[in-house]
């Protein structure tokens, strides 16, 4: 790219705290946000999740923009003006998920400036992807810094708290409870980054986007027969990545992934990791959000891209580079690259 993107600022709204700055901190502290829910669970239990601690108990869709109001506030304040002038990429659920918190974009997007008192952003494209929204987030946002623009903001927001949501996970045994170890967490957060041509913190050099086809519903699809996970997806987001990015995976210090708490994800990041690394010899470092905030969806590169910004700005980054990894349950599959960007003391 001509251009490179880098990421300047971060806004969060998660369990663990409303504003990045807190939100990082916690994560990096290993504090979680969970607690029992209003749902119920197995064995009668009320479930437990990663619910964000708001003034009010708004439900739905309202409750999904002013969470996104709230991490968008977070940047403003770091960055006065950038609502008002910056391209905005709104990263959603799968437009196929039950219980999916946001059906109607359009009506979000109206909540979403009544919320902040100010008008929609100049340009809006909706990105309903899931997990691996953000990575397609970052490829359009580097193509349109590459084309002149000078900022775009990448808003993810997402839920797994609704009832729909629990009620469908549960049926599938998805869901971490007693009687299943085999399950994640129901989260909810909301999260910004600032995409600039101009210096940041870390810089994305590499980005590489594929498809897994032994995907975690991959029975579904072939009539039955379950395909062996061998975990191509991720080893070709990886390669392309870092191909991009002229690293490999020997001499990357440390990684983030969105890994959610069922074994399926663990393996194909360790299949991914087993195939493409040689000769190393440090320790590699892996970080998960998941583990303090659950699945959150829509909203976990943002908060990963975020995590990286900060650690490297707070000095706490076990290195450079890092490696971005994320996929869904449809079996797309994301990977990026940062380097931080050392400025002269």
């Amino acid at each position: 790219m001509s251009r490179p993107l880098h990421i300047t600022a971060a806004g969060m709204v998660t369990c663990v705290g409303l504003d990045a700055a807190a939100s990082c901190a916690a994560m990096r502290a290993r504090l979680d946000g969970f607690a029992e829910t209003r749902f119920l669970g197995t064995e009668g239990a009320w479930l437990i999740g990663g619910g964000v601690p708001l003034p009010r108990n708004w439900i739905g869709m309202k409750r999904q923009a002013y969470l996104a109001a709230g991490a968008l506030m977070d940047i403003e304040r770091q960055h006065p003006g950038t609502l008002a002038a910056t391209p905005l990429l709104l990263c959603l659920a799968e437009t196929d998920r039950p219980g999916r918190p946001v059906n109607d974009a359009e009506a979000f997007l109206q909540q979403l400036a009544q919320i902040l008192g100010s008008p929609a952003s100049p340009q809006i494209q909706v990105i309903a992807h899931g997990r691996p929204s953000g990575f397609v987030a970052l490829d359009l946002a580097r193509r349109m810094i590459a084309e002149g623009a000078r900022a775009v903001l990448i808003l993810g927001v997402d839920s797994y708290l609704t009832a729909q949501s629990v009620s469908h996970y549960l049926n599938h045994s998805r869901l971490l409870c007693p009687g299943n170890a085999n399950g994640f967490i129901p989260g909810e957060a909301a999260a910004a980054i600032l995409c600039t041509a101009a210096p940041g913190p870390i810089r994305m050099t590499g980005l590489g986007l594929a498809r897994e086809v032994a995907h975690i519903y991959n029975a579904a699809d072939t009539g039955g027969a379950d395909l062996p996970l061998r975990g191509d997806g991720m080893t070709r987001a990886y390669d392309l990545a870092m191909t991009e990015a002229s690293v490999d995976l020997a001499h990357v210090e440390y990684r983030i992934s969105d890994l959610i708490g069922e074994q399926y994800f663990f393996k194909q990041a360790a299949l991914a990791s087993l195939r493409l690394e040689r000769g190393r010899i440090p320790f590699q470092d892996l970080w998960s959000p998941a583990e303090s905030l659950g699945n959150i969806g829509a909203a976990v590169v943002p908060v990963m891209a975020g995590q990286l910004m900060m650690a490297e700005r707070r000095g706490y980054a076990p290195g450079s580079p890092a490696l971005m990894e994320g996929s869904g349950d449809d079996g797309a599959c994301g990977a990026a690259v940062f380097h931080a960007v050392r400025r002269a003391a």
